[in-house]
């Protein structure tokens, strides 16, 4: 069978996380992975809760957390939605197989940080991720190591491919994996909470429209 080259399929980044808030290097990611793989557009998967973290009581309403996506995605190829909880979908394996089978005119690619290729043998069906799209990895700093010696990877070596073709990914068959380099960005989430643990109260009573699904999600009460 001849390799699926997605011709005439929209070329789609991925990128998932809780977003608790956005930050800029979300935003610097996406830039770079936009241009580095000749994506359209990317998609931020605002996710309704994430099983691998116990940060419940940290969690800010999925509304603020999607305002302020779409906040920091303004003006660039970005769309921050939150479908997963249109969709049903708790763990990433569910929601691929679901994106595929909804957008069939779209490619798509996962972006991740090197943190979470770290631990992707914790996520549910990391297997079946691989075998469904392609994943792009970028560097994140104090990472690379840990993410090299993993579990995942020891798997998933063999099926790297090299980073000066990273623009003709939409013709490999997945699993396939490629790692992005580009100036490391030290920002977090964690850090923007440490300093601003209300953060939220400014998206507190917003209504945000998702990009992808154009549905309305309304903000809660301020807490």
């Amino acid at each position: 069978m001849p390799p699926d080259t997605g011709a005439g399929r929209v070329p789609t980044g991925l990128l998932g996380g809780s977003f608790n808030p956005a930050h800029p290097a979300h935003r610097r990611i996406s830039l770079h992975a936009l241009r580095a793989l000749g994506l359209a557009e990317v998609w931020w998967l605002v996710s309704p809760g994430n099983p691998l973290k116990d940060d419940r009581a940290d969690m800010a309403p999925l509304a603020a957390r999607l305002a302020s996506a779409r906040a920091m995605a303004r003006r660039a190829p970005i769309r921050a939605t939150a479908i997963e909880r249109r969709l049903g979908t708790r763990y990433t394996a569910d929601t691929l197989a679901a994106l595929v089978r909804r957008y069939p005119k779209r490619r798509f690619i996962w972006l991740m940080g090197a943190d979470n290729l770290a631990q992707f043998h914790r996520w549910r069906d990391w297997r079946r991720i691989a075998a469904t799209v392609p994943i792009a990895v970028i560097a994140r700093p104090g990472y690379d190591a840990a993410s090299h010696a993993g579990r995942a990877m020891g798997w998933l070596r063999r099926f790297v491919r090299p980073a000066d073709q990273a623009r003709y990914w939409t013709t490999w068959r997945p699993p396939a994996l490629v790692l992005l380099r580009f100036r490391p960005d030290p920002e977090s989430a964690t850090r923007l909470r440490a300093a601003q643990p209300l953060w939220h109260r400014s998206f507190a009573a917003t209504a945000s429209r998702d990009a992808v699904t154009r549905r309305t999600i309304s903000g809660g009460p301020v807490s």
